[in-house]
């Protein structure tokens, strides 16, 4: 039995820490699983489980609607990458670990950042709540600059 927390891992910062991840985790690293973790970590951006689908398809890769599904479902449930529940579906991006999103309201993009807030104001939202925050996650929304 594996007895590393997700406190004790490294955050993912890139496909290998992915694969690692997997291997670490007792995740047998399919093809079909190695084929979505590549389309993510190489197209940065988040998508529905249908868009990846459709683009593994595109580049020739054999891989079923079923497997596209079960495979983000058991790579999100293990904080391998990240699952955004929005109202029209699921979208899956490639970070799972604590980031804010820049969510771009006339492109639809979603773009990853990491932000830090400074102390006082983690202290001020304790205080007003009386909640120890260990980690947050702030959404951004805006127009793209010209």
């Amino acid at each position: 039995m594996n007895t590393e927390t997700s406190s004790d891992l490294k955050p993912i910062r890139c496909l290998d820490d992915a694969i690692e991840r997997c291997q670490v985790l007792g995740m047998r690293l399919s093809r079909q699983r190695r084929f979505i973790l590549e389309l993510l970590w190489h197209d940065q951006e988040h998508l529905s489980a249908r868009e990846i689908y459709d683009r593994l398809n595109r580049q020739g890769k054999d891989i079923g609607h079923t497997s596209v599904y079960q495979n983000l479902e058991a790579l999100s449930e293990q904080g391998i990458i990240e699952c955004i529940e929005r109202s029209d579906g699921r979208l899956y991006g490639n970070i799972s670990d604590a980031h804010s999103h820049v969510n771009c309201i006339d492109t639809q993009q979603i773009l990853d950042v990491h932000i830090q807030l400074p102390e006082e104001i983690i202290q001020q939202v304790e205080a007003q709540t009386g909640v120890r925050i260990t980690e947050y996650h702030i959404d951004f929304y805006g127009y793209r600059a010209n």
